[in-house]
């Protein structure tokens, strides 16, 4: 008993060494490491899109539940820009889950990385509320990749949230129809150390980042630190 109890100590000292103290937190830095990762390969997640975005999501190793069914559920994390028309610096991430829907997770992988951009601020208002089924109360779209757009749609253009995928290495757009996106709350709590909701967090003005989404916003921080959306209105 008194070894468990030693070795128990050990993993807690372990884990409060590197920021990360319980599976939420870890979660989240892990979605900041995925979020570095494909913003570092070449053929990502084009640059001017990036720049528009208001907010990003990042859900790492999207799981397949349901053999056949297509169903799937992943948990994350999602870092907003910062003031009233989002034009500020990047905030402070807030827990989000997502389920439902065929991901159509590529060459019979069991998990995929998922990130998503909101492009604006209809997209935003829409995934602050309880639920919302993308393809539905938001309309979505597979993300063009590459350094420019010549591979996008109207439809891309149009839509309020883009997405991505990473499977064995492999980066490309991909569809999230039906699938059902909400503030994970419980979640946020683990990670604050409070009751807080994804609307509090995104729209805080003197919230801390939390030393586990350092990285997310980092990475963000890097590669897209102003808001170049030129539309009128969002």
């Amino acid at each position: 008993m008194f070894r468990t109890a030693a070795l128990s100590l050990c993993l807690v000292v372990a884990l409060a060494s590197t920021g990360v103290a319980n599976k939420e937190e870890s979660r989240l830095e892990n979605a900041g490491v995925v979020l570095e990762d494909v913003l570092g390969v070449p053929d990502n997640i084009p640059q001017e899109l990036l720049d528009k975005a208001e907010c990003v999501i990042v859900i790492p190793s999207m799981l397949k539940v349901a053999v056949g069914l297509g169903g799937n559920y992943g948990r994350g994390a999602m870092v907003c820009r910062t003031g009233p028309a989002f034009e500020g610096f990047w905030g402070a991430p807030a827990m989000y889950a997502l389920d439902g829907g065929s991901v159509g997770l590529q060459l019979g992988a069991q998990a995929t990385d998922l990130v998503l951009l909101v492009m604006n601020r209809r997209g935003v208002e829409a995934i602050l509320s309880s639920k919302v089924k993308l393809g539905g109360s938001a309309s979505a779209a597979a993300g063009p990749k590459g350094r420019d757009l010549s591979a996008a749609t109207d439809v891309t253009m149009r839509a309020e949230i883009l997405s991505y995928s990473r499977t064995r290495g492999l980066f490309a757009g991909v569809s999230l129809d039906g699938a059902s996106l909400r503030p994970d709350n419980d979640a946020s709590e683990q990670v604050y150390g409070r009751r807080i909701t994804a609307r509090t967090i995104v729209n805080a003005t003197n919230l801390s980042v939390p030393a586990s989404g350092r990285r997310f916003v980092d990475a963000l921080e890097k590669s897209a630190p102003r808001n170049d959306s030129k539309a009128a209105t969002h």
